[in-house]
């Protein structure tokens, strides 16, 4: 067979598809779109699903339906991970027959209900539903025990109790998203009812403005959760309870973001939300990372924050260089920063930074204002590994380009980047 033409003319085949595969893999989407449109070889050679690895694709409607020869591009390229806006019936029957073996959805704009998302789906592990009418009835069967990861944004429930026995089948959730959804009703019961029925979640992110909320007619289930990471979006007209962290002593970590501007709240209000932000710390011992954004000044809670916090991100909050050396001393084994005051003429003292935190390994602040000098001081931070800088788009080249050879190139500089995962929901995002 090695002197058969036809094998050899095969063999140099494969190679030759696999050299321009390889090209191919360092080329963005919009490159690779254009040299698909060149001619019919590149077309499939573009579309091998090695190219398309965690992407995914965004289906508006704006221009009706989809063709066919689109769909079959998706499936070669072996698409898994979709979003869908303003779908029609007719849209979303095509969707699920054209592309049944979906593991990530995220559903926006949509003002259809009863949509089986499981029966369509039947892999789908991770669903968002966001700004949408859908009415999900929870007392018919979703077929969606497999799901991992849910998150809702602004869902409609047909009546209040509904959302437990939708929510109470889903026991293999490991994430969890609710915000807004429901109805409006005080968040007393939320966490003790989410994590009595979802023995595996993980990861939970709740806001306490229309909280998915029920009262359960029995006692719950009183064992400790093994929650590791929670995210609280608090509202100044409904708080959680002061006792929230009591069932999740093993947390991990904690993102407090004030719904409120804090300094336009009302004094009772503002006085209480840092009564239990200083409530809350004390009540996690094993805490490793806190984020709080549009906070109350550091100087009311950084007393209560755990020596064990080795990340810290401070958002729109009121800081001065004072509240920076006090962090320094609760926490003098903090590894990763980030920094972004409002005001924004409340700047830090960014030369103090390496001083006051000498372990940091990763720091995320703006350059704003700053005197190049003191942005420079930056590189006597021994162990940093990565700057992000916030406002990157304004800073000058030159400084990062300086960092690099200072800290002889172990440093990587970079700006924010821009968040990638179709399911992380916009209202975290909005509160920076």
């Amino acid at each position: 067979s090695e002197h058969n033409p036809l094998s050899h003319s095969l063999l140099q085949s494969r190679v030759v598809l696999q050299i321009w595969t390889h090209v191919f893999s360092y080329l963005s989407v919009s490159d690779k779109l254009s040299i698909r449109a060149c001619c019919k070889y590149f077309r499939k050679l573009i579309d091998h699903w090695s190219l398309w690895r965690g992407w995914t694709v965004v289906l508006t409607f704006k221009s009706g339906s989809y063709t066919k020869r689109f769909w079959n591009s998706l499936r070669r390229r072996k698409v898994t991970s979709m979003v869908v806006r303003s779908p029609r019936a007719k849209d979303w029957r095509q969707l699920c027959s054209e592309l049944p073996h979906l593991s990530s959805l995220v559903l926006e704009q949509s003002v259809m209900e009863n949509l089986g998302f499981g029966k369509d789906f039947p892999h789908l592990e991770r669903l968002a539903i966001r700004n949408s009418d859908v009415v999900i009835d929870a007392h018919k069967r979703t077929h969606l025990e497999q799901l991992t990861q849910l998150s809702l944004c602004d869902v409609t429930f047909p009546i209040k109790s509904s959302f437990l026995p939708f929510i109470s089948h889903l026991r293999n959730l490991t994430s969890l998203t609710c915000h807004n959804s429901g109805t409006s009703v005080e968040p007393i019961w939320i966490m003790e009812t989410i994590l009595s029925y979802l023995p595996n979640l993980k990861d939970l992110s709740l806001s306490s403005k229309r909280a998915c909320v029920y009262v359960p007619k029995r006692p719950l289930n009183e064992r400790i959760s093994s929650l590791s990471t929670l995210e609280l979006i608090q509202y100044s007209d409904h708080f959680f309870p002061v006792n929230t962290m009591k069932k999740v002593p093993h947390l991990n970590s904690l993102s407090v973001f004030s719904g409120n501007d804090h300094q336009r709240m009302m004094p009772s209000a503002s006085s209480h939300l840092v009564f239990l932000l200083n409530k809350w710390l004390q009540d996690l011992p094993k805490l490793t990372k806190l984020a709080v954004t549009r906070g109350p000044p550091v100087k009311t809670y950084v007393t209560s924050i755990p020596a064990t916090v080795t990340s810290l991100a401070l958002c729109s909050s009121v800081l001065s260089s004072e509240d920076m050396t006090s962090i320094s001393a609760q926490l003098p084994n903090l590894l990763h920063l980030h920094v972004d005051p409002r005001p924004s003429h409340q700047r830090v003292n960014i030369a103090q930074i390496p001083v006051l935190f000498p372990k940091l390994r990763s720091l995320k602040l703006r350059h704003e204002s700053v005197p190049e000098k003191d942005f420079l001081h930056l590189h006597r931070l021994q162990h940093l590994e990565h700057l992000e800088i916030l406002d990157g788009a304004q800073s000058p080249l030159h400084l990062s380009d300086e960092l690099r050879a200072l800290t002889k190139n172990r440093l990587h500089v970079g700006s924010s980047p821009r968040h990638s995962d179709p399911m992380l929901c916009e209202c975290i995002h909005q509160v920076y």
